[in-house]
C-alpha cells in the first residue's frame, strides 16, 4: 500500500501538540515491505525549514475564487526522517512563523487544494489518503464532490479526529473558494448554519477514527455540537489508541536526558536526572517531585493548578515543577507562586523539548488533570521513563492508566475538581514513602508497551478492509 498522510503538523518539523507526535511517528511504523508511508504538510517559516535544504518537485498555481496563488511542492534534499515528507509552499499564505492563527480558512483551504491538484499529476496514486483533524477535513468532501478530483474519488479516504473541539468553521459566503461541485450537495458542508470542515469529513470520509476507544464513545455525548452526527455515522467510526515512538522516547538512548538508564539501572539514572532538575530549579531533592508538562488551557484543567499547587505545597511535603504556556492569567498565577514556595516549586513558562525529556526522566509523578484528553501521550511517555501518572479518568487516560488501588500503576481522580486532585496528590505522596512498592512500580511501568507497532497494525487492518470495498 501507498499511504499518504496529510497534516498541518509533523514532529520534528512543526509541532504545536500531540498531532505532530502522531504524524511524526505513525508513518515510520507503517513502513515495511508491503507499505510505503509518506506525509504532506505545509511549508512554514520556522527553525526546521531555516536549518535544512529543500528542492522543488513541482510548481503551479491554485485559485481561491478569483485570486490566484503560486505554489511549489518541496522535499528535503537530505531526508533525515524514516519516511518521505513533502511540503506545500504557498508563500503568500503558509510561509509564516506560526502554524495556526486566528483565521486560517484560506491558508488551509489553499493547502488542501494544492495537495489534491498535485496528486492529480502523480503516476502512482495513493492506496489510502489519511487526513488528520479539521485542517485537512475538506479533502474527503472535495474528493467526493468536486468535479476536478473525480479521478481520485475511488481512493479510500480516512479522517482521524485528534481533537473534536476545533472544527474549522467558516461562513457559507466562502463556499465559492472550494473547487466547483454540484450545489445540490451543499448540505454535506453545512452543520448548524455554517460550513463545518470536520462535520463534512465525518459525512464524506470512508472511515473515521479517533485516538482512543474511550474518546470515540465520549464524543457521542460531548463533541462540541457534533454528537448526533457521530452517533449517526457510528458504523464507520473506530477508536484506535495512539502509540508513542519508542525509539525517540527511550531512556536508554535518549540524548536529551542527563543520564541514560534502563530497567536495571533505573535507580541511579533517575536519581541523576532528578538531581539536575532540583539543582537547576532550586527544589528540595529529598521530597517527591510532581510535574506538569503541557499547554496551560482549560481543556487540560490547568486553570485549577494555581489553587491546587498552593494548597499542596502548604505543608512543604512535596516539590513541584511546571513546564508549559498558554492562558496569560494562569501563567501569571503560576509565576507568583515561585516566591511564595521557594525551594519547593518552580514554573518554567514556555516549552523546551530537552527539558520535557529530563522531567519525564527525573520527576516522580506526572499530573494530568484534563477535562478533555482524546488520547494523551504524556502519560505514555511518563510510563516509558518510570514516572507514575496522576490522571483524570477520561478519554485515553482511562484507556491507559489503572489505579494503584485496583492493582494498577497510577493515581486516578474522577472529576476536575480541586479537592479530588489534592486527594490524588496526597495518595501519591503516601505511596512515595513506601520505597519498596514505589521502586517496584517504577520498574514495572517501564515495561508496558505503548509503541506504535500495535496501533499501526490496527490501522493496517482498517485500510485493508476499506480497500476490499
Amino acid at each position: 500500500m501507498k499511504i499518504t498522510h496529510i497534516s498541518a503538523e509533523c514532529y520534528p518539523i512543526a509541532k504545536v501538540g500531540g498531532l505532530a507526535d502522531v504524524v511524526g511517528a505513525l508513518p515510520k511504523y507503517q513502513q515495511n515491505k508491503n507499505n510505503v508511508a509518506q506525509v504532506i504538510m505545509p511549508f512554514y517559516n520556522n527553525k526546521f525549514t531555516n536549518e535544512h535544504d529543500f528542492e522543488s518537485l513541482y510548481e503551479s498555481e491554485l485559485k481561491l475564487d478569483i485570486i490566484s496563488y503560486n505554489y511549489r511542492v518541496l522535499t528535503l534534499k537530505e531526508n533525515i526522517l524514516d519516511f518521505d515528507v513533502f511540503f506545500i509552499d504557498v508563500p503568500d499564505l503558509l510561509f509564516k512563523d506560526y502554524v495556526y492563527s486566528f483565521d486560517d480558512t484560506n491558508r488551509f483551504l489553499a493547502f488542501q487544494i494544492a495537495t489534491l491538484d498535485w496528486m492529480l499529476t502523480w503516476k502512482t496514486k495513493p492506496s489510502i489518503i489519511h487526513c488528520h483533524d479539521h485542517h485537512t477535513s475538506l479533502i474527503p468532501f472535495m474528493l467526493q464532490e468536486s468535479f476536478k478530483y473525480e479521478s481520485l474519488n475511488k481512493i479510500p479516504v480516512i479522517l482521524t479526529i485528534h481533537n473534536a473541539q476545533y472544527q474549522g468553521w467558516f461562513s457559507h459566503e466562502k463556499a465559492n473558494l472550494i473547487p466547483e461541485f454540484n450545489p445540490i450537495n451543499f448540505g454535506l458542508l453545512d452543520w448548524n448554519y455554517q460550513i463545518n470542515s470536520l462535520a463534512a469529513a465525518i459525512k464524506c470520509a470512508w472511515a473515521v477514527t479517533t485516538v482512543s476507544p474511550s474518546y470515540m464513545e465520549e464524543l457521542k455525548e460531548n463533541a462540541n455540537g457534533l454528537e448526533s452526527l457521530l452517533s449517526h455515522e457510528s458504523a464507520k467510526c473506530h477508536g484506535i489508541l495512539n502509540g508513542i515512538d519508542s525509539e525517540v522516547w527511550n531512556p536508554q538512548t535518549d540524548e536529551f536526558i542527563i543520564k541514560n538508564y534502563n530497567n536495571r539501572t533505573i535507580k541511579s539514572g533517575r536519581e541523576a536526572n532528578k538531581k539536575w532538575l532540583c539543582e537547576t530549579f532550586n527544589l528540595d531533592e529529598s521530597k517527591p517531585l510532581f510535574a506538569f508538562i503541557g499547554r496551560l488551557v482549560h481543556e487540560k484543567g490547568t486553570d485549577l493548578l494555581p489553587e491546587v499547587l498552593e494548597k499542596a505545597l502548604a505543608n512543604k511535603e512535596i516539590s513541584v515543577l511546571v513546564l508549559g504556556s498558554g492562558s496569560e492569567e494562569t501563567q501569571i498565577q503560576l509565576k507568583q507562586l515561585i516566591a511564595k514556595h521557594e525551594n519547593y516549586y518552580y514554573a518554567f513558562i514556555g516549552y523546551d523539548e530537552k527539558l520535557s525529556h529530563i522531567i519525564y526522566a527525573g520527576a516522580d509523578f506526572l499530573l494530568m488533570p484534563s477535562r478533555v484528553e482524546p488520547c494523551g501521550l504524556n502519560q505514555m511517555y511518563a510510563l516509558r521513563y518510570g514516572t507514575i501518572p496522576i490522571v483524570r479518568n477520561i478519554g485515553g487516560l482511562k484507556d491507559t492508566i489503572v489505579d494503584i488501588e485496583n492493582d494498577g500503576f497510577g493515581f486516578i481522580h474522577e472529576d476536575v475538581e480541586v479537592n479530588q486532585i489534592l486527594h490524588a496528590i496526597s495518595r501519591a505522596t503516601s505511596f512515595y514513602s513506601n520505597k519498596t512498592k514505589f521502586n517496584k512500580t517504577r520498574k514495572e511501568i517501564m515495561e508496558i508497551d505503548h509503541s506504535w507497532y500495535v496501533s499501526a497494525n490496527e490501522y493496517n487492518n482498517l485500510y485493508q478492509s476499506l480497500l476490499k470495498k
